[in-house]
């Protein structure tokens, strides 16, 4: 089942066009969190994280929950990714997104032990409805994973996944 997309905006695009805020909204994907509490899981100051929390707010990648109380009685709002990124078509210019994606991707692995990174390399060569075709299948298999329910007990994934012309073998 293919995720009907439509086009960014051009506010959404610059949004996605940051490792950061990417960062941000997968952390905020389980559960909502606060901005003090995405302030400490990113080691920033949270004068940073809440211009950038904004702005996915602004642009409808996050949402405020109610407000809630924090430990010393201050108020807090909890964020929530909407998953609207998955549902967003990017590629006319896609050069700022694939780098801020990288940098996420970059940043994500770096905290955790690369021995539970399982990571492929494949090389191919396909004729241009080949590799429209792969793209598709392999787009199929995302769309069906992104549409399912998250298991309580699940452990928290991320994918990457990058198809790209290979220079070296041009």
């Amino acid at each position: 089942m293919r995720t009907v997309r439509r086009p960014a905006t051009d506010a959404q695009r610059k949004a996605l066009a940051s490792g950061l805020r990417l960062r941000i909204l997968r952390l905020c994907l389980d559960e909502p969190r606060t901005n003090r509490e995405i302030a400490e899981r990113l080691g920033r100051h949270p004068a940073t994280t809440l211009h950038h929390v904004r702005t996915l707010v602004d642009t409808g990648f996050l949402v405020a929950e109610p407000v809630r109380r924090g430990t010393r009685g201050s108020r807090e709002i909890p964020y929530r990714a909407t998953r609207l990124s998955w549902a967003l078509d990017v590629d006319d210019d896609a050069a700022p997104e694939v780098g801020a994606m990288l940098e996420a991707f970059l940043a994500e692995v770096r905290d955790v032990d690369l021995q539970q990174v399982r990571i492929a390399r494949l090389g191919l060569r396909l004729r241009l409805d080949e590799l429209e075709e792969f793209h598709g299948r392999l787009q199929e298999v995302l769309d069906e994973y992104a549409a399912r329910q998250p298991s309580p007990d699940g452990e928290p994934l991320s994918v990457f996944l990058a198809i790209h012309p290979d220079a070296g073998r041009a």
